[in-house]
């Protein structure tokens, strides 16, 4: 009967205990520091476990000792990164003071590893892992303390609003950094070719026309972009606050 029959073990690295170490000096946190590396550089199509064992000057086997898997790998490099994230106490600012700094953090965690918005909702159970919990948990302190009647959903629509801007952010500067040009070099290379494209269509003319004289700062003006953003969706989250909350400050 489907009773007796044995279960099977939950696919994630936070479900099974820890393998005994077999190589000396090889350690689960130096795999996982090597393969942020790689994928930070390369992408996660350029990361394999053979790859990974020959940067560590180990075998694959010997890998398999601490992560059974790429997968298990993936769960364990998002959970690092997660470390990177700030978010400051609940009583150390107004909410949407805390909120603001704590998506900034994310935002520029998410374009330090330009991989990691793209994996987010396919590595696994990641959201086991101490650093993802500790952050999850610091971030519903700051809305349960601000009075949001239910904290999760003010919380997951500003996480996937940070997700949204840096995955769009992190594709386009990947591409910069593949060209060999600047961020400012590539967009006056690439503008006569849009405002060009763009001819017939009159309400996108002149906003080409704009972003070819603000492109001079294109970083600024991503920076400006991700703040008005997240103002609008701090206004939107503001009125789902109780009537007669004290506004922010």
């Amino acid at each position: 009967m489907a009773a007796d029959k044995k279960q099977q073990p939950i696919p994630s690295v936070w479900t099974r205990r820890p393998r005994a170490a077999e190589q000396p000096g090889l350690s689960q946190d130096a795999i996982v520091r090597e393969a942020i590396v790689m994928l930070d550089a390369d992408g996660i199509e350029a990361l394999s476990m053979r790859k990974l064992a020959a940067r560590l000057n180990a075998g694959a086997t010997s890998l398999y000792r601490h992560v059974a898997t790429k997968d298990e790998l993936m769960e364990l490099a998002v959970d690092e990164v997660f470390g990177e994230m700030v978010v400051p106490p609940a009583d150390s600012a107004d909410w949407r003071t805390a909120a603001a700094q704590a998506a900034a953090s994310f935002r520029a965690t998410a374009l330090r590893h330009p991989w990691l918005s793209s994996v987010l909702g396919q590595a696994g159970l990641a959201y086991l892992g101490p650093n993802l919990m500790a952050f999850s948990s610091r971030m519903a302190a700051l809305f349960i303390k601000a009075g949001f009647p239910d904290p999760t959903l003010a919380i997951d629509s500003l996480i996937a609003f940070v997700m949204g801007m840096s995955s769009a952010e992190a594709a386009w500067l990947t591409t910069v950094a593949r060209s060999g040009e600047t961020e400012a070099g590539l967009i006056a290379r690439l503008m006569p070719e849009a405002q060009q494209a763009a001819e017939g269509h009159e309400n996108l003319t002149e906003a080409y026309v704009r972003a070819a004289t603000e492109a001079v700062d294109p970083v600024g003006l991503r920076d400006s972009k991700f703040a008005y953003g997240l103002e609008v969706m701090l206004d939107g989250l503001a009125l789902r606050l109780p009537a007669g909350t004290p506004p922010a400050e």
